[in-house]
């Protein structure tokens, strides 16, 4: 037997040959199921069929980034009055 690491003891395993006379079933079933499958090669892991996991948007917190910016200075008044006059 391949070295199998822990996280592939468990795992639903394909020859390669057999991954590709039935890839497009292993992929549906991969996806349905969300069980990953561990295709190898002459006893030996070569790769691994994830489902993919769903991003979920983040809820927006109100107030969320509130001490993370710190003003320093007059925000209102300008250091550039003199650049703008010089072009004149």
């Amino acid at each position: 037997p391949g070295q199998l690491t822990w996280y592939t003891k468990d795992m639903k395993t394909l020859k390669i040959s057999e991954f590709k006379a039935s890839c497009i079933r292993v992929l549906k079933t991969v996806a349905r199921t969300a069980e990953p499958v561990l295709v190898t090669r002459r006893g030996k892991p070569l790769a691994r069929v994830l489902p993919v996991r769903e991003e979920r948007p983040r809820a927006r917190v109100l107030g969320g980034l509130k001490g993370a910016i710190e003003i320093r200075g007059d925000i209102i008044g300008s250091d550039f009055d003199d650049d703008w006059e010089g072009g004149r």
